[in-house]
């Protein structure tokens, strides 16, 4: 007799159903149904790969062997996240709802707050840059500073004054820090090092194609150029790395191309540039010339890989061999596109941009 027939005759039903459910995990599992981009019978370009929404669901914890033994489960969700980066196999995201930002160590499987008290205290932490030495810059746009904290989570200080701007989107390029200014309508150009203001672009007496008028993200192309999310003005505006306006694309709709609420932007080495538009919702691919190539992430035809309320957008090319094992046979990874849901369970969505092997 098994020992799962005995434990039913003695009347142990919950652990037979335990045991159950371990030899279910043990059997091979099905092939896998992977979603791409555009789909079959179309050449894939990008993959879905993997969400997860608390640090159970990067593995760390709520094991089968964990649950039978009585360990403690450890959950740590993140609600509503905004702002997104990954550096050296860490997800960073700022969680606007639970005020942290949460730090997913995709190797260990676990994750840990910045949840600062006192003077480096959060209000509404929105969008995150990490510098190669572990660096974090943090724009708060209920303090109207940037934050800044070491590898060690310590705080270090603000960029800011009061009532001076209000930070929302912020980068880093060289020696240069970059942010998208709310209450200026601008971008502001400060010096890492020293944290001083060199400049301000641009200027709000240019026409509605050159100035901005809702500023929340931007993304450095590899040529210096400044992609600028103009939520306000429904369109992405770019500039050079002097200030000077170069293009605008886009307009109010909600048909392919154009854009009710683009919000989080990334530009890969090819200068493709990706727009998320939080009310479509769908994250949108365009060439250099601003022509739209593509688009993904539409909840009705998307399944898993749904978009809801998407908010920010990271494009990653230096931690691809933590995810190549969800990728399709036949395809390599060329970068990753990591994009955050305000709404829904997969709080984070990481998809892939392939070639061939």
């Amino acid at each position: 007799m098994t020992t799962i027939s005995k434990a039913l005759r003695r009347g142990f039903w919950p652990l037979a159903v335990l045991l159950l459910a371990a030899g279910c995990a043990a059997r091979k599992p099905a092939p896998a149904n992977y979603v791409v981009f555009p789909p079959p019978p179309d050449e894939p370009r990008i993959q879905y790969l993997m969400s997860y929404g608390s640090e159970s669901e990067l593995g760390a914890r709520g094991k089968f062997s964990d649950f039978v033994v009585g360990k403690e489960r450890v959950y740590r969700p993140i609600i509503k996240p905004y702002g997104i980066t990954i550096k050296k196999g860490k997800i960073y995201v700022c969680d606007t709802q639970a005020v942290n930002v949460s730090i997913a160590d995709l190797a260990a499987r676990k994750m840990r707050y910045l949840k600062p008290v006192g003077a480096g205290a959060f209000k509404v932490p929105i969008n995150i840059a990490v510098d190669d030495d572990g660096t974090m810059y943090i724009t708060d746009t209920g303090r109207e500073q940037v934050l800044i904290f070491d590898k060690n989570l310590n705080y270090l200080g603000a960029i800011g004054v009061k009532d001076e701007m209000k930070p929302c989107g912020i980068a880093l390029a060289g020696d240069r820090l970059y942010l998208t200014d709310l209450k200026g309508r601008c971008v502001r150009v400060y010096d890492k090092a020293s944290r001083q203001l060199l400049r301000t672009f641009p200027t709000l007496d240019l026409d509605d194609q050159k100035r901005l008028f809702q500023p929340t993200n931007l993304a450095i192309g590899d040529d210096g150029r400044i992609y600028v999310s103009d939520t306000g003005g429904f369109a992405v505006k770019v500039y050079d790395a002097q200030g000077n306006h170069l293009q605008t694309f886009g307009e109010l709709g909600v048909t392919p191309g154009r854009f009710a609420m683009p919000k989080g932007i990334g530009v890969d080495r090819q200068n493709r540039c990706y727009v998320i538009d939080a009310a479509a919702p769908v994250a949108q691919v365009f060439d250099p010339e601003g022509r739209l190539l593509m688009w993904f992430g539409e909840p009705r035809s998307s399944g898993p890989a749904a978009l809801y309320l998407p908010a920010g957008l990271a494009i990653d090319y230096d931690n691809l061999g933590l995810f190549q094992k969800y990728v399709a046979p036949g395809q390599k990874l060329e970068y990753l596109i990591l994009v955050t849901n305000q709404a829904g369970p997969n709080k984070v969505s990481v998809y892939g941009f392939l070639k061939k092997r």
